[in-house]
């Protein structure tokens, strides 16, 4: 697929500012923009369209961008990019902590909006499709990974998991007990350069992933910490990790 017909929902109760980003957006080509002014009308169109990026105000008129957030995730890994007069540092680790993948602060330029919204879409695109290496499964006793299907399992039992989850978790299963940096993971897994905001992008990941393999996500026994280096995939005692 195309970047430009990548489905796009602009979501914002100033009508001048929803304007202004649809024009600049169909000026550079791309084809599939909803808007919506309302906290109820994003979500009711993020479940109907299903789009491959979302522009999100954080002030809307019926709730706050943060919960949208927060349920759009359930059901979605698109980026999502925060358009929000709130500047400070704890709104942005709000941002970043509910799900967000950017965080953009009023007022902007257009066109650092319209880049920025091109590289989120162009990496999330990128990360549909999972690679494919074969008949193999990684068992770690609790969870199962099969690659081939792009499946995971809990305890036997299928779970849904975004790709960009599944192709951390894939790449962490290749490398058991490895320590990677924020560096290493986000060059082999989002297969980009690296930046402030990569940090981020992986803790929520972890964060997601831990709620998923993890008996008890607060105290995390596969998916570990290492402190001042990175992450690591173990397997317990009494599991089969391979």
């Amino acid at each position: 697929m195309y970047i430009e017909e990548g489905k796009i929902l602009l979501v914002d109760d100033d009508q001048p500012i929803l304007e202004m980003l649809q024009f600049m957006l169909t000026k550079e080509k791309f084809a599939n923009i909803y808007t919506a002014e309302t906290a109820k009308e994003a979500l009711k169109l993020a479940k109907e369209v299903r789009p491959d990026l979302i522009v999100l105000d954080i002030m809307l008129p019926d709730g706050d961008g943060l919960t949208v957030c927060k349920d759009i995730r359930q059901f979605t890994e698109a980026p999502i990019l925060f358009l929000t007069a709130k500047n400070s540092y704890l709104d942005k680790l709000a941002g970043f902590s509910f799900g967000g993948d950017d965080y953009i602060t009023k007022p902007f330029n257009p066109l650092e909006v319209v880049a920025r919204i091109r590289v989120q879409l162009k990496r999330h695109l990128k990360s549909v499709e999972l690679p494919a290496k074969g008949n193999i499964c990684y068992d770690f006793g609790y969870f199962q990974v099969d690659e081939t299907a792009g499946q995971l399992y809990i305890e036997g039992k299928e779970v849904h998991c975004p790709a960009k989850e599944l192709q951390l978790l894939l790449f962490l299963c290749q490398n058991p007990q490895r320590v990677f940096s924020f560096r290493q993971i986000y060059q082999q897994v989002w297969k980009d350069i690296y930046d402030l905001g990569g940090e981020n992008t992986i803790k929520v990941h972890v964060h997601r992933l831990r709620e998923k393999i993890e008996p008890n996500p607060s105290k995390p026994i596969y998916l570990l910490t290492v402190r001042g280096l990175g992450y690591k995939l173990v397997a317990p005692k009494g599991d089969n990790g391979l």
